[in-house]
């Protein structure tokens, strides 16, 4: 049986940065729309099954203005299994759409690969979203990687603020919150991204003055089951890394083996 609560306190990324995607567990939906650089503007949904949608007659796809984001947002969306979307600009954008883009579309919810490039200069769009049992696997695509990196510094300080809250984790100063992880300390672990690499926030070590999360080197999973089990069985090992952050300083650094 699923262990739900670690998606809460565990991250784990596959980095290709060759086609611009990551496949990751741990990372909700909400979640990463909340720590996007940018709001998003309307969402293509590809899979799904949100009832408060709207119906492009030229594609037969479904969409959500942008204005109807925040009803999306509260759905459980873990539930619905497969959920995929890319956001777009405006509906002019989707009736412009050729066959062979709709085809394409089509093919990566269907089957979360891309046959040619997904991002459309029609849509204008960032991002092509596709997951199964949202949060345990997803699959994104990112036009610009820095959106990624900024995405997960932000994502990473959420979780460190509610495992403090849920589970009293990280002594911080009353009314203070973890300041977001920069890009460029996320962007110096690309490499070990590329392997596939685990950022494991409950097993975090504190002293007064740091904070220091570890982070593993595990391979590439697609079966995220697997991925897990190894990870339980890695923490026994020295990390490969570490997220440091300094108290004293409000800042954060990285440190490898």
């Amino acid at each position: 049986m699923r262990n739900h609560g670690i998606m809460k306190e565990l991250i784990y990324i596959h980095l290709n940065a060759v086609h611009q995607y990551t496949m990751s567990y741990g990372i909700e939906f909400r979640e990463f729309v909340k720590c996007l650089p940018k709001e998003l503007n309307n969402v293509l949904l590809l899979k799904h099954n949100f009832d408060y949608s709207d119906f492009n007659m030229h594609t037969l796809l479904d969409y959500v203005e942008k204005d109807n984001l925040d009803r999306l947002l509260k759905e459980d969306v873990y539930e619905y299994g497969d959920f995929c979307w890319l956001d777009f600009e405006d509906t002019d954008g989707l009736n412009e759409l050729e066959g062979q883009e709709i085809a394409e579309l089509l093919y990566l919810g269907h089957s979360k690969q891309h046959l040619s490039d997904p991002f459309y200069s029609k849509l204008n769009n960032r991002y092509v979203y596709l997951s199964h049992d949202d949060g345990w696997f997803n699959k994104t695509y990112y036009r610009f990687l820095t959106d990624f990196y900024y995405m997960l510094g932000h994502v990473i300080a959420l979780k460190m603020s509610h495992i403090r809250g849920e589970k009293g984790l990280f002594n911080l100063k009353r009314g203070r919150e973890f300041p977001s992880v920069p890009r460029d300390v996320i962007a110096s672990f690309k490499d070990k991204m590329k392997e596939g690499m685990v950022i494991s926030i409950s097993r975090a070590n504190q002293t007064r003055h740091k904070i220091e999360i570890p982070v593993w080197v595990i391979g590439d999973y697609i079966n995220m089951d697997e991925m897990v089990d190894d990870y339980l069985d890695k923490t026994g090992e020295t990390p490969d890394g570490q997220l440091v952050y300094d108290k004293k300083m409000r800042e954060w650094s990285a440190l490898f083996k």
